[in-house]
């Protein structure tokens, strides 16, 4: 296999080649996260974290949607907890169905977790709120469109959709940037988080 991870998709080919050209690419760019050192990953944290901290402050955000990293995601929880110390309300996306939006529980760092159904840690009390004006998106791949390769089970384009739509910042190392073409469905993120750009 190439080690370069991106694959063109062709907007005109068929969905079931659309889909399976995408399930190929998941499983390249899942194969070239993991495979980032640890010493790599640990720099690159740092620089996204940094990151989200000044946009944060820059931006006046009070109250913000982040995310439980899995599957090697960047790993943002020291920011977090610098965030909640400056007074910034978190909330941590919940599966409360499938096919279904994404819920939102309030989260304060180092208070007691469960996993839901799916795995995915959560409040171990729900206390569930609106969708906060800002979402960090976790992303396994992402275009230069701003587009979102996710797991593929639809949650953040499901949530998107709804009026009064979030600001959405995806988060992705910048190593994981692909070719691939968007879907009828899915949603551009207004912005792109990596350790060395936000576009």
């Amino acid at each position: 296999m190439n080690s370069d991870p991106r694959i063109t998709c062709d907007p005109a080919s068929s969905p079931a080649i659309a889909l399976q050209e995408k399930a190929s690419l998941r499983k390249a760019l899942l194969a070239t996260r993991r495979a980032l050192p640890d010493a790599t990953r640990a720099q690159w944290d740092a620089a996204i974290a940094q990151r989200l901290l000044d946009c944060c402050a820059n931006e006046h955000i009070t109250a913000l949607a982040v995310y439980w990293p899995l599957h090697g995601e960047p790993d943002l929880q020291a920011a977090y907890a610098a965030l909640a110390a400056r007074g910034v309300a978190l909330a941590l996306p919940v599966v409360l169905e499938k096919q279904a939006p994404l819920a939102f529980a309030s989260w304060v760092p180092g208070e007691p977790m469960v996993k839901d159904g799916m795995g995915v840690a959560v409040p171990a009390q729900l206390r569930l709120l609106p969708p906060p004006p800002v979402l960090l998106v976790p992303c396994l791949g992402f275009n230069a469109e701003r587009y979102r390769l996710g797991y593929g089970g639809g949650y953040y384009d499901r949530t998107l959709e709804h009026a009064p739509r979030p600001r959405t910042v995806g988060v992705a190392y910048g190593c994981l940037q692909a070719y691939f073409a968007s879907g009828p469905y899915d949603i551009a993120l207004d912005h792109i988080m990596t350790e060395g750009d936000l576009l």
